[in-house]
């Protein structure tokens, strides 16, 4: 089976194609067969307010696509220049990866492995942002 398989838990809300959708009152799983559908976990889902870092409004792009609020073309290029000064910032060999990685998400059109590869990267952010104060 191919495809992106989503576990949900009980009452979690996961947006596709524009469309909110809860799950029930049990655990659920559901595979989404459509190769270039928009998921987005409401539980990942970074607020507004909270774009305050560069990788959040790096994150925060990728999530627009993904709820339909930004063109994708239009974000993939500034998607792109966003990574690129991701990289002068995370230079170690495990950030590298995951910055090639996500700038072969974008390249393939692949938006929410994009941002999945992306939120990797909020840990070692807050650790240089708490290390700098």
């Amino acid at each position: 089976m191919s495809g992106l398989v989503l576990k949900l838990a009980p009452k979690e809300r996961v947006l596709i194609n524009g469309v909110v959708i809860e799950n029930g009152d049990r655990r659920g799983r559901f595979s989404i067969m459509t190769p270039q559908a928009n998921v987005l976990r409401l539980r990942d889902a970074i607020h507004p307010d909270e774009v305050n870092t560069p990788v959040r409004r790096v994150c925060y792009a990728a999530q627009l696509v993904l709820s339909g609020d930004m063109d994708p073309a239009r974000a993939r290029q500034h998607l792109l220049r966003s990574v690129e000064e991701l990289s002068q910032v995370f230079t170690d060999t495990d950030s590298r990866c995951v910055l090639s990685e996500v700038t072969d998400a974008l390249v393939a059109e692949q938006y929410y492995k994009c941002l999945k590869s992306l939120r990797s990267l909020l840990p070692r952010e807050e650790r240089l942002m708490a290390y700098q104060q």
